[in-house]
């Protein structure tokens, strides 16, 4: 009997557990918020600022350090349909991926197309250091080879040509009408060949983006360089004395 009883303690005293445990849904009444403004009435902690001292001395050391000369300022308006600085860019662009390429893929990088919006920041003459490239190129984007065929390289070199932005291209003559229709097109010195497929460097950024942002449609195919764009341009940095970029003939609007 005794031993009936307590299961029956048990029983009730866990049954009584459980309705307590239950949960109730509250219901929002409020929400409440402050501004907390960030003024002079806040100061550094010393024990911080000593600890990343020396860390912020030596990433400011690197990114100051001077790679190269830039005689005159390259810009990103001093030219009608091209500018110098994104001129640079796709130069280098096409100079720093052509061999990456050529060796993973045993093929020939055929031209480069970028967009005016990845070119973040003009040069000013002087000296030029890598902070030069982290205000060129502020994000994490790689380079990256695509393969089209002929049709979806007409509708990209199109888009390009009737494009009011200033799209950097390198490797490739673009010569339209004053409507900027399509005139004539060479790549690598050759006319353009639509029953052929090209390979063209460009950002992850516009692939990922793909039609969306007005960039490459109907893919082949995708080569991953693993190169930061702005490793390229440091790299270009490091090995010239003195950066050259000019407005040519890479792009020609015609007036009739």
């Amino acid at each position: 009997m005794n031993h009936l009883n307590f299961k029956q303690i048990v029983v009730f005293t866990t049954f009584c557990f459980l309705i307590s445990c239950k949960n109730e849904t509250g219901t929002l009444s409020e929400i409440q918020g402050r501004q907390i403004p960030i003024d002079s009435t806040f100061t550094e902690i010393d024990s911080i600022s000593t600890f990343v001292t020396p860390y912020r001395n030596r990433i400011n050391e690197v990114l100051d350090s001077t790679l190269a000369y830039a005689p005159k300022p390259l810009l990103l308006d001093d030219g009608e349909r091209s500018t110098s600085m994104g001129n640079l860019m796709a130069d280098i662009v096409f100079e720093e991926t052509a061999p990456i390429f050529n060796s993973r893929a045993g093929k020939n990088l055929d031209f480069v197309v970028l967009n005016a919006g990845g070119v973040r920041s003009v040069i000013s003459t002087g000296n030029v250091t890598a902070r030069n490239a982290y205000e060129v190129m502020p994000f994490e984007n790689y380079i990256v080879v695509v393969e089209l065929d002929g049709s979806a390289t007409r509708k990209l070199i199109n888009f390009v040509s009737k494009a009011t932005r200033k799209h950097p291209i390198s490797h490739i003559q673009i010569v339209t009408d004053k409507d900027r229709s399509l005139e004539s097109v060479n790549i690598q010195g050759e006319p353009f060949d639509e029953t052929r497929n090209y390979y063209i460097a460009t950002s992850d950024y516009l692939v990922q983006g793909g039609p969306s942002v007005g960039f490459f449609d109907e893919i082949v195919s995708v080569t991953d360089t693993d190169y930061l764009l702005r490793n390229a341009i440091i790299d270009h940095f490091k090995k010239v004395d003195t950066l050259k970029a000019i407005i040519d003939d890479r792009f020609i609007q015609l007036d009739q």
